[in-house]
């Protein structure tokens, strides 16, 4: 992979795990996640509004893919109330790949080759020891994880068919102003104006921009090197998220943990490969 596809593809984990990270850390994660969509919607309507490329046939799955947005934005900022990023994201992102793979298998006659059923029982076992073997189990974080990464699974399925019909930001933007405006009014109905006032600081604004600029560093990368790497590489936001965790936000991420968010990744990567 040249070097500069390389560094796109490590920018794109990067930025998305960091986003993560800072909604996760934020004194009310809902409210936060709320501000960051608004600000992150509004700084690519500028590009999107020059793009300005769409069908009229893109409408039904820039409804289906929003609807799922949506249930995984408010999945998502109610784990980081209730549970860590440590467990939660590398569960969301590790089991997704699986569960689009299954449909693919099941609906489109995708093959289950040796590497693929590599891929799939690493991260069932990494899985396994991120819910925990032995220490504290988080149940909650853990059903919050698949529910997220079920989320995952639909809106990228939606999104396979949907990016053919619109330019890549002018469809990226049109998908994510429903749940931002519907997110936000939920949180303003629910909390008040009080709540999301507080989370516009430095963290909400920084997550906000990087709530959708990974997506266009991962697109950037893709015309540099071929896909299936690419996609390997951005699986290293999930043992960055796992660090972000342990060192930032000073989540208990014992050796099981560990192994568990490694082990997913390498599955991941298995499967883009």
């Amino acid at each position: 992979m040249p070097l500069d596809a390389l560094a796109f593809a490590l920018a794109a984990a990067a930025g998305h795990a960091i986003w993560n990270m800072l909604l996760a850390r934020a004194r009310n994660p809902q409210a936060a996640t709320a501000v960051a969509l608004l600000v992150g919607v509004t700084i690519f309507a500028i590009p999107a509004a020059i793009e300005a490329e769409a069908e009229s046939s893109v409408w039904p799955y820039v409804a289906g893919s929003a609807f799922f947005e949506l249930a995984y934005i408010a999945l998502l900022a109610y784990a980081y109330t209730r549970s860590d990023l440590s467990l939660v994201y590398p569960i969301g992102r590790g089991v997704a790949p699986v569960l689009v793979l299954v449909v693919g298998v099941v609906a489109l006659g995708v093959a289950a080759t040796g590497p693929v059923i590599a891929g799939v029982l690493l991260i069932a076992l990494g899985v396994l020891f991120l819910r925990g073997l032995r220490a504290r189990r988080d149940p909650t974080g853990f059903a919050a994880g698949l529910a997220i990464a079920g989320c995952i699974a639909a809106y990228t399925l939606i999104d396979n068919s949907g990016v053919e019909h619109a330019g890549v930001v002018t469809y990226l933007e049109l998908v994510m102003i429903p749940p931002a405006l519907a997110y936000a009014a939920f949180i303003l109905a629910t909390q008040g104006t009080g709540a999301m006032r507080a989370e516009v600081n430095a963290g909400s604004l920084v997550a906000g921009l990087l709530i959708l600029a990974p997506y266009w560093l991962f697109l950037h990368a893709l015309r540099l090197a071929p896909a299936a790497p690419v996609a390997a590489v951005r699986e290293t936001s999930i043992v960055l998220a796992t660090a972000l965790g342990a060192i930032v936000l000073h989540e208990r991420v014992g050796r099981e943990r560990w192994a568990g968010a490694v082990l997913v990744a390498t599955g991941v990567a298995i499967l883009s490969l």
